[in-house]
């Protein structure tokens, strides 16, 4: 399904980046695993998959380019960007102050921006590109929840910017979606109370998804398989956002 495609996933030394980039490499891609340090774990999924690695703080501009033109100037042309990296933090709106604000942004926006930036240019060259977005359920209204309107609300951007995406570079041959999941099976979610595991697992499906569900609609949208999709937001959670 993806025999060939030179794929950079973020975020990929754990959860559903980790999860995605095993899965890319079993339908034939070539991965490019990234953390924002080097960690035990990114150097085991690197060694894992055989593949090439990044290193850098995608709320760094610079950092990130950095790391991009050194691909390039390896010549490894990028088919297709997984924007899978991420970050939340659990308070109280009243609670909350800029930085909490702003972190979540900086993360979850500004690391997805940076990171398309940095790629779409040499996606523009060969007239091909494929990217993914990790919204969420958070980000729309039905799915949204008290106690955590920073990443709720920086996720809702993800999902806007990734159709004025997909408007403004089609006419390269570079198609942009984005991947909304509800509650997931990660380290994060290990960590969670009973009640907000509850309530994330209070779905149709009646659980929290595996991320190698979630991994398997990412793929699809890197592949050609989903040729005429572009613009488009996937709610993968189980049945939450419609309810019981």
């Amino acid at each position: 399904m993806l025999k060939g495609k030179n794929i950079l996933i973020t975020g990929s030394s754990r959860g559903i980046g980790a999860a995605t980039a095993r899965l890319a490499k079993s339908y034939g891609a070539n991965v490019i695993v990234h953390d924002k340090e080097l960690s035990p774990e990114l150097e085991a999924i690197a060694k894992e998959l055989n593949a090439e690695k990044i290193i850098c703080d995608i709320q760094n501009k610079e950092a990130v380019f950095c790391e991009i033109n050194k691909l390039l100037e390896k010549k490894i042309q990028i088919h297709c960007l997984a924007n899978v990296a991420g970050a939340t933090n659990r308070k109280p709106f009243l609670e909350t102050i800029e930085d909490d604000w702003l972190f979540a942004y900086k993360t979850n926006l500004l690391g997805t921006i940076y990171m398309c930036q940095a790629l779409i240019p040499s996606m523009q060259s060969y007239k091909y590109g494929r990217i993914v977005n990790i919204g969420s359920t958070r980000a729309h209204s039905q799915g949204t929840i008290i106690s955590n309107l920073p990443y709720s609300a920086s996720k809702a951007a993800v999902v806007n910017i990734t159709a004025a995406l997909a408007k403004e570079y089609a006419k390269d041959g570079i198609s942009v979606n984005s991947i909304s999941p509800g509650g997931v099976n990660t380290e994060i979610a290990k960590s969670w109370p009973a009640e907000i595991l509850k309530k994330n697992s209070d779905v149709l499906l009646g659980r929290i998804a595996e991320p190698e569900e979630i991994a398997e609609v990412i793929c699809f949208f890197l592949s050609d398989k989903a040729s005429y999709a572009t613009g488009q937001d996937f709610l993968i959670d189980g049945g939450y956002t419609i309810g019981k």
